[in-house]
């Protein structure tokens, strides 16, 4: 006869092997991260001349990648809103993207923040990467980038 022990341990045992657990794909779908950083930022007639590294250090090979930012001006105030589109970026990938904002001086640039990605997917469909797993940097000292 078991003891009660050991029925409650069966019972948990048997309550665990009911939950769901997370596909092969899932799992590797939450490896690794996006890098986005601003690299450069450079006036060019009468626009700004941004320069932007991402590098897919995930395992899901990504056939678009592009995210929302806001452009703030001095006093915090936002100027515009724009895509930065990244394009096909496979696993292991390092893309180096310019973005032109015409009319607006670096200078005039406090802050580039990202309001999350607008397409996000692999040969598989959508996919959570660009918005669960991005980390974001700026080499220029003068544009807070977040």
């Amino acid at each position: 006869m078991p003891t009660p022990h050991r029925l409650l341990g069966a019972v948990l045992c048997a309550s665990l092997a009911a939950l769901p657990l997370p596909s092969l794909a899932q799992t590797a779908a939450q490896t690794g991260n996006i890098e986005l950083e601003l690299n450069t930022s450079g006036d060019q007639g009468s626009g700004c001349r941004l320069t932007y590294v991402a590098t897919n250090n995930t395992s899901v090979p990504l056939e678009k990648m592009s995210y929302e930012v806001a452009v703030y001006d001095g006093a915090g105030v936002v100027q515009q809103l724009f895509v930065l589109d990244f394009g096909w970026l496979p696993v292991g990938k390092t893309r180096v993207v310019q973005f032109d904002l015409p009319d607006q001086s670096c200078g005039d640039i406090s802050r580039i923040s990202v309001n999350g990605p607008v397409d996000c997917a692999s040969p598989e469909g959508a996919q959570s990467v660009c918005r669960d797993s991005v980390i974001l940097s700026s080499r220029v000292r003068t544009i807070q980038f977040n």
